[in-house]
């Protein structure tokens, strides 16, 4: 298994961001994988966005201390305000070469004005 879209963001896990067992905290995750979308999205808006939603996500395996968490996106489909990404989260295990899936979930992101309203989507150049 392989990712699906465009590595938008390499971090490494460190143990403030664990629990006592040397757990990474899946809102740290989940974090990562917003932080993604916002560098992703706003790039395709040209402009400012924020989250609107996430679809249903669930952890499939644990991320380490040591390890590197790698965000890919994909740019699903763009509205007329929002813009869908399918977001995937991969370990890299510590000091391996090894990748495993951690989670997945699709972010629903929306472009705003200058004054905080959602404002459309630039066609594409």
């Amino acid at each position: 298994m392989k990712p699906i879209g465009e590595l938008t963001l390499r971090t490494l896990a460190m143990p403030a961001d664990a629990n006592a067992a040397g757990d990474i905290f899946g809102g740290w995750v989940m974090a990562q994988m917003d932080l993604s979308c916002g560098i992703r999205a706003a790039e395709r808006a040209r402009g400012r966005v924020v989250t609107a939603a996430v679809k249903e996500m669930a952890f499939a395996k644990p991320v380490k201390i040591g390890d590197t968490l790698c965000i890919y996106t994909h740019i699903a489909h763009v509205g007329r305000t929002s813009i869908t990404l399918k977001v995937e989260a991969w370990a890299q295990r510590y000091l391996s070469d090894l990748m495993e899936l951690v989670t997945h979930a699709d972010f629903i992101m929306v472009a705003l004005d200058k004054d905080g309203k959602p404002t459309p989507v630039p066609k594409e150049m």
